[in-house]
């Protein structure tokens, strides 16, 4: 009888321990209907070897029904491009913003989307023209170095988007290029390059960055992934201003 009383302790205390704490989820898609970036394996990779969050990676645009994207905390567009959604995938996202849900986009989700004014207002800013990949220096602002762990000055290696318009009026600019250390800037002394907003009810954020395969592998660059993805599934401490 002492092995079933045993058995029947056990049971009971596995019963009553609580339950092991879900991690948030994150939907990464990367759905491209334009350019695609060889560099999405290596963000994909990315995405995963953080330990926060578990991540659903897809290029499937189905995935945008309301009751499934209810299962996120954050929506991520990883290097999507063009036309991507169609107009009731497009109405079950604007409803998940819209409920208080987030969005991060990286590098060429500003190129995607033209036609869609609610995406245009959440993303910030279109791509308008970039030159040749090539060094060039980030100003990081200083609440956004503190919580990447990222130097005021970054000087780093990628492709650098000029945008149709300045997003600075209606977002928070966490971080700026600086055209004097590079060549084939057009939108001169001020040229916002990551951001983050409150944008219809949901969180928002995004990052110019993330061109060339080798940043992905980057652990300065792995961490103002991490810090952008926090925002748009949890919001950060004192949050990002609304405007």
């Amino acid at each position: 009888m002492r092995p079933l009383v045993v058995l029947a302790a056990l049971a009971l205390a596995l019963l009553a321990a609580p339950a092991a704490t879900a991690k948030p989820r994150l939907l990464a898609f990367t759905k491209t209907a334009g350019f695609h970036h060889d560099s999405i394996p290596a963000a994909v990779d990315a995405l995963r070897a953080q330990r926060r969050y578990a991540v659903d990676v897809t290029d499937d645009a189905s995935a945008f029904t309301g009751r499934n994207l209810r299962r996120y905390a954050a929506v991520v567009f990883l290097l999507t491009t063009g036309d991507v959604l169609d107009s009731g995938q497009q109405r079950a996202f604007e409803g998940y913003i819209h409920r208080g849900g987030g969005y991060a986009g990286f590098h060429s989700a500003t190129d995607t989307e033209y036609d869609w004014p609610f995406y245009g207002r959440l993303v910030g800013a279109y791509f308008k023209q970039h030159p040749a990949v090539q060094p060039a220096t980030v100003d990081v602002t200083a609440p956004f170095a503190r919580a990447a762990r990222l130097p005021r000055a970054w000087t780093r290696t990628d492709e650098w988007y000029d945008f149709r318009t300045n997003p600075r009026p209606h977002v928070h600019v966490l971080a700026a290029l600086d055209e004097s250390t590079y060549a084939g800037g057009t939108m001169g002394a001020d040229h916002p390059l990551v951001w983050c907003h409150r944008s219809g009810g949901g969180r928002a954020w995004y990052s110019e960055m993330g061109h060339t395969p080798e940043s992905w592998t980057d652990p300065a660059f792995r961490r103002h992934v991490l810090a952008g993805l926090r925002f748009a599934a949890q919001g950060w401490r004192g949050g990002c201003p609304a405007v």
